[in-house]
């Protein structure tokens, strides 16, 4: 018996971290889509630069980087975490989410456009 548990081990070992690894993922993309809806209802309400990134760090953690781009009347929010635990760290994991709003303020000329032909985006860390 000793021998069939020492050969077992190892695979239910495997096993629950690789459960632990995609329950933390899941967690994340949580999170994450979360931060992009609460980013993407602040630019609706007009917020500035500032105060969006802070709420998507609030709401996503420290590490969680933003991006913000203007296609028309709408603003997208599209919000990146790496997945945290050892198995993350080990593997670069990183999950994202999008949020749309439309700007019920009059939208600023701070947004860049997605039709700008330089491309540019504003992100926050």
């Amino acid at each position: 018996m000793t021998a069939e548990f020492a050969v077992a081990l190892p695979s239910v070992v495997l096993l629950l971290a690789l459960l632990l690894a995609g329950s933390a993922a899941g967690v994340t993309q949580l999170r994450v889509e979360e931060a992009a809806r609460g980013g993407a209802r602040a630019l609706a309400r007009g917020a500035a630069a500032g105060e969006v990134g802070s709420i998507v760090r609030r709401l996503a953690g420290e590490t969680a980087g933003s991006e913000v781009t203007l296609d028309g009347d709408w603003l997208r929010v599209t919000v990146s975490l790496r997945v945290p635990g050892a198995v993350g760290a080990l593997i670069p994991w990183t999950v994202s989410a999008s949020a749309w709003a439309r700007s019920e303020a009059p939208v600023a000329a701070q947004w860049p456009r997605l039709d700008d032909p330089s491309g540019s985006r504003r992100s926050f860390t």
